[in-house]
């Protein structure tokens, strides 16, 4: 049996993966979603990427976690980026699920297209967070789900640090340099990212040798199809 830490992406905290959790712990895993920086109750909006990825490795420090399975879900790959280049010899495998690779020096903004730029900037409250307008999650995000789900799975967002997605990622070596086993993990009705800009090749590309598995759905299936979604981790993790 395996012990995996999934890493949230951008608006979510680890309690929107506790479902998924729980479908992976039930085939004898162990299972960690911890919250990053930024994403915490009262966490400040300030906060860093550098302050986010650290987070993710403090946890990991704390509960002494060793030869675990990595997974990151959309900003979350910028996260486990970081987090791999800092300590590597306590990490199994990377997985990308529909995922920012970012190459060292490059943020979130250089990975999306001019019109989510705006829309971040445009969207900025005074307190430096950015929220999610409801039309884009509806349709680009989580758009294989009824309005019903789509509706409750918005309502447990929270204001994300809209700094990290301005700050630029330090990296010692590319991705495709590290020698730990990469899976990608793609979502292929995601349209998060349009199609003309995909997660996948653009993103999993980066990675050198990797892993593929792919499933139907949208960038949110840890709403809208949450046990496939764990076999497919799962799939992913295995060795």
């Amino acid at each position: 049996m395996s012990t995996y830490v999934l890493i949230h992406g951008a608006w979510h905290t680890g309690d929107e993966l506790a479902d998924v959790a729980i479908r992976i712990r039930a085939a004898g895993h162990e299972v960690h979603t911890p919250t990053l920086a930024g994403n915490r109750p009262g966490d400040p909006k300030t906060v860093s990427l550098k302050e986010a990825v650290q987070s993710a490795i403090s946890f990991i420090e704390e509960n002494n976690l060793n030869d675990f399975i990595l997974l990151g879900h959309s900003y979350g790959g910028m996260i486990i980026s970081g987090v791999v280049d800092q300590i590597p010899d306590r990490i199994r495998r990377l997985i990308y699920w529909n995922a920012f690779v970012p190459e060292n020096g490059e943020c979130i903004n250089d990975l999306v297209p001019p019109h989510y730029v705006a829309l971040f900037e445009a969207n900025t409250a005074e307190d430096s967070s950015v929220m999610l307008p409801f039309p884009v999650w509806r349709e680009a995000f989580i758009n294989d789900a009824d309005l019903a789900t789509a509706e409750s799975a918005f309502a447990r967002l929270n204001p994300h640090p809209v700094r990290t997605f301005n700050d630029k990622i330090e990296l010692k070596k590319s991705l495709s340099d590290v020698q730990i086993g990469k899976s990608y993990l793609n979502a292929q009705e995601d349209i998060a990212m349009p199609h003309s800009l995909p997660w996948h090749p653009r993103m999993s590309e980066k990675l050198g040798l990797f892993r593929l598995v792919q499933m139907p759905g949208s960038h949110e299936v840890c709403f809208s199809n949450t046990g496939l979604l764990a076999e497919k981790i799962m799939e992913a993790g295995r060795d």
